[in-house]
């Protein structure tokens, strides 16, 4: 074949006119080249012969629908109605807010969630706030009525005052200048500034007006982004939050048969029911669902309490989603799950910084410490407890231990001593407040601390010693930082050792004395301390708690030293929290805190109140305690010499009725003797040799005795001294 040959078109195919059409410069065939004998058409799916064409329609339908099923066709698409919803759930947001300012719809919402918590003290409470909410905002109505006549005569006397105000000052100006024209100066001056802003304001309205919308959209925006307000679908993935699957019985009788316990496995495979007569009803509970689940016969609670973490898993949950304890009927337990996520989000402000008005009673009311896990408020009593805290580092001991201590203090009765030996001023809100505060971790604040500890068994004793039926106001000792306390290696002159763990430790001394017998006279200890262990938190001290509250700790032996073997047995398991994740969330065993029957312990998620927060809490604090006074380092007490008092309220008289000498004691000193009995005036003259005797069928006491004993007793002490 020559060359020339070779170059001609050959019109035997489709391919070849196609081809050559092309070449040409002509219009493209409307049909393909057909593929090779024999050979399937991917595009179609088809096995076609050759020179079979395929209609332009058709591949157009097939480009645009890879168009449209293009991920980044899917990515433009959820980026358009994601910010679109970003628009319209923002106006419906604020929307809302603007309906709630308005209206009482705030306080119906309040009142039906109260009811239906079956508070009803805060449904009659939020009732009342929204009876004041509707008489305000009639009287602002009514108050619009006389509005208008009201800013008319405003107005006019406005006018009348600027235009005399201003002609008096151009007359001033005129008789300082000389020049009588000068009057009308300031009103001329007033003229040109009006001009001057209608210029300004004709400039700026027209972009204003352009962009005012374009303004009130990215507001909207704004509000709707902060909020996620757009489809789950269509939010980013770093956002998006899927709505964790409905807990059934079905999900959770498969959890268990799963849970690589043989024993419960068999067991459901045997049950008619496919195991749904384990399972007790499932009720909602806070931000999640609770269910009472019986064991079959040879599967024990600790099997399962065991196997938390795949239970979780195998319910769709995390570790920290899913808690069990041991439920008070005989081989049950109770698992509550939370919604995913749910306890991720914040559980609000403490009431005591949204409410100026609180007030506390020690004896009577509970301190609003949090929510617990159903979303209840976490109500505690602190009448005659003592208390321990303990966890981690910089997981909310201090934050979760001062709350208790700022809702305490409104209570003006109690008396606060308080020693922090960490020393960086958490605690320094308190000055003003509490009567004793230490603060600092060396060897010399222990020494005070331990003697602010001693102070308070004295006064322990002081009490207990006191005539049946006495009343004492509360005495609360607060050390936080406790480990340093136990694990300091100071000695005292008499080489005692102020901290340790060992019987001879005076700070652990004074902290058991109160333990064993503080409470009866209103005498508590609330102690904080991290990482327990029998080194720095004695057996003997945390026992003696009756409030033991956990943060997340590291093991399990942590957690039993922390709220106790019974309790960990049970369920409760400070150790499963997660360190930086669940700051401030408490494990709580003991009383104090409204238990259900048989339920071990209690999880708290506490507020937090931050440090500019508890100043401002603690300045109302200290408007209501005027007068106390502070001191920072721990002064011995002046002991009251009682033989020299009732020497000088005897004075010149042979003898006096006990009766008499009570009553001038009382006269001279209110707060020591005011209380005294005959069995303390004879208790503090037995031994003497001037004790009370009878005069003519009455006790008496006798004044050259009374001198006598004084002389005595002085002689005996210049001997010692000599000596």
């Amino acid at each position: 074949m020559t060359e020339s040959t070779a170059d001609a078109p050959v019109m035997g195919s489709v391919h070849d006119l196609n081809e050559h059409r092309t070449r040409a410069g002509g219009p493209v065939s409307l049909l393909k080249p057909a593929p090779a004998e024999n050979t399937p058409n991917v595009a179609d799916g088809s096995a076609q012969g050759p020179d079979v064409a395929v209609p332009l329609w058709v591949r157009s339908g097939r480009a645009v629908r890879a168009a449209v099923t293009h991920d980044r066709t899917r990515t433009t698409a959820r980026l358009a109605i994601r910010h679109s919803s970003y628009v319209l759930g923002g106006g419906r947001i604020v929307a809302r807010r603007a309906w709630d300012g308005r209206t009482a719809a705030r306080y119906e919402r309040m009142i039906r969630a109260a009811e239906a918590a079956g508070n009803m003290e805060a449904a009659a409470e939020w009732e009342e706030r929204g009876r004041a909410f509707r008489a305000a905002r009639h009287q602002r109505r009514m108050d619009l009525i006389t509005s208008p006549e009201r800013v008319a005569r405003s107005a006019a006397y406005g006018t009348v005052a600027g235009a005399g105000g201003l002609l008096l000052l151009g007359i001033a100006l005129a008789i300082a200048t000389e020049t009588p024209s000068d009057v009308a100066t300031p009103a001329l001056a007033i003229v040109e500034l009006v001009r001057l802003l209608v210029v300004i304001v004709t400039v700026v309205w027209g972009p204003a007006v352009a962009m005012g919308p374009w303004l009130v959209l990215a507001g909207l925006w704004a509000v709707g982004r902060h909020r996620q307000a757009a489809p789950q679908w269509a939010l980013p993935a770093t956002s998006r939050t899927t709505d964790s699957e409905p807990i059934t019985p079905s999900i959770v009788v498969k959890a268990l048969r799963d849970l690589g316990v043989p024993a419960l496995r068999g067991a459901i495979k045997e049950m008619g029911d496919a195991g749904a007569s384990m399972l007790g009803p499932i009720v909602l509970a806070g931000c999640g669902v609770e269910v009472d689940i019986l064991l079959p016969s040879g599967c024990s609670t600790e099997e399962v309490l065991a196997r938390r973490r795949k239970l979780a898993e195998n319910l769709g949950r995390h570790e920290h989603e899913v808690h069990l304890s041991v439920a008070p009927a005989a081989r049950t337990v109770r698992a509550w799950i939370a919604d995913s996520g749910a306890l991720d989000e914040p559980i609000g402000p403490s009431p005591l910084v949204l409410d100026e008005t609180t007030t506390a009673d020690y004896k009577t009311g509970r301190a609003p410490w949090g929510f617990d896990l159903r979303g209840d408020a976490a109500l505690i009593s602190l009448h005659q407890r003592h208390m321990l805290i303990t966890g981690l580092s910089n997981q909310g001991k201090t934050a979760s231990l001062r709350s208790l201590v700022l809702w305490l203090a409104h209570d003006v009765s109690v008396e606060l001593r308080i020693a922090d030996l960490k020393g960086v001023g958490d605690w320094q809100c308190t000055e003003g407040i509490a009567t004793v505060l230490v603060q600092g971790p060396t060897d010399d604040h222990v020494i005070e601390a331990t003697e602010m500890m001693e102070e308070g068994v004295e006064e322990m004793n002081r009490r207990l010693l006191a005539p049946k039926g006495s009343v004492f106001p509360p005495l609360v000792l607060i050390c936080d930082e406790a480990q340093v306390a136990y694990g300091s290696g100071a000695i005292g002159d008499d080489k005692r050792p102020y901290g340790g763990a060992k019987a001879t430790s005076r700070y652990f001394q004074a902290v058991k004395a109160i333990h064993d017998q503080g409470r009866a006279v209103n005498v508590t200890t609330w102690e904080g301390t991290q990482d327990p262990t029998n080194e720095n938190l004695p057996k003997r001290s945390r026992e003696g708690n009756h409030i033991r509250a956990s943060l997340v700790l590291g093991t399990e032996s942590q957690a039993r030293m922390a709220i106790g073997d019974a309790a960990v047995d049970a369920g409760a398991a400070p150790h499963k929290l997660r360190q930086g994740l669940d700051k401030g969330t408490l494990v709580v065993a003991g009383d104090g805190v409204k238990l259900a029957p048989g339920q071990p312990a209690i999880t708290i998620r506490t507020h937090y109140i931050s440090d500019d927060d508890a100043d401002v809490i603690a300045d109302r604090i200290r408007a209501r305690r005027a007068g106390v006074t502070t001191r920072t380092a721990t002064v011995a007490p002046v002991e009251t010499d009682h033989l020299a008092d009732i020497a000088g309220v005897i004075g010149d008289d042979t003898r006096v009725l006990t009766q008499d000498v009570l009553k001038r004691l009382a006269v001279l000193d209110e707060t020591t003797y005011g209380g005294w009995s005959f069995i303390d005036l004879k208790r503090a003259l037995d031994g003497t040799g001037a004790e009370p005797y009878k005069s003519d069928g009455r006790m008496a006491i006798a004044r050259d005795r009374i001198r006598q004993a004084l002389s005595a007793r002085d002689d005996d002490s210049g001997s010692a001294s000599a000596s």
